[in-house]
């Protein structure tokens, strides 16, 4: 049971998830079982994306696999970007795109309430489970900080005073929405 197959292409989530698990299981990727295709995001939620690419995967290879989807919700664009987080700014933006058009759209906006969520869609022997984590902070004016991905440089979590891509990769992973979900499948996998 300890092999799983995280559906992701993104590499820097992929690497995130290896280092988050550490030892506990084995975390094969879609290059592992030789599949280099688009998978269909169509859903209109985190939840219904996350779904549908594990389920994408399992029906056709039949292997215990999970997926995620994360989004950042910002309170003074109703919750954009939300969904289209990682094409906010069109269908081949950069990260850094994502986050100009972001800065862009808070511009002279007070309220600058955030919260990153994401969602696993694990399919295990055909049963399948979700685990939500969740994070609440704010969108800083001005990029900080190198290390992470995507919007990581603007998100400053509650309590803290760095961003994202200010902490360590221990740091961020301990309070991040993908560290809490993760940890919620640990648990789940461990009492398997």
């Amino acid at each position: 049971m300890n092999k799983l197959l995280f559906v992701t292409n993104n590499k820097n989530k992929l690497q995130e998830i290896k280092e988050i698990l550490d030892d506990k299981f084995e975390i094969i990727s879609l290059k592992d079982i030789g599949f280099e295709g688009e998978i269909p995001e169509t859903s209109n939620t985190i939840e219904g994306n996350a779904l549908q690419k594990a389920r994408y995967i399992y029906n056709r290879y039949h292997i215990n696999c999970f997926a995620d989807d994360t989004g950042l919700m910002v309170n003074a664009l109703d919750g954009a970007p939300g969904v289209y987080s990682a094409r906010y700014a069109g269908e081949n933006a950069t990260y850094q795109d994502n986050v100009n058009l972001l800065l862009q759209n808070l511009k002279n906006k007070t309220n600058r309430d955030a919260y990153f969520i994401t969602v696993i869609a694990l399919i295990l022997d055909g049963k399948e489970y979700l685990f939500e984590g969740k994070v609440e902070g704010s969108i800083i004016e001005q990029p900080k900080g190198v290390n992470g991905f995507g919007y990581d440089p603007v998100f400053l979590p509650n309590g803290y005073n760095k961003t994202f891509a200010e902490m360590t990769a221990e740091e961020k992973h301990a309070i991040s929405h993908r560290g809490r979900a993760v940890q919620k499948l640990v648990e789940f996998l461990k009492g398997k």
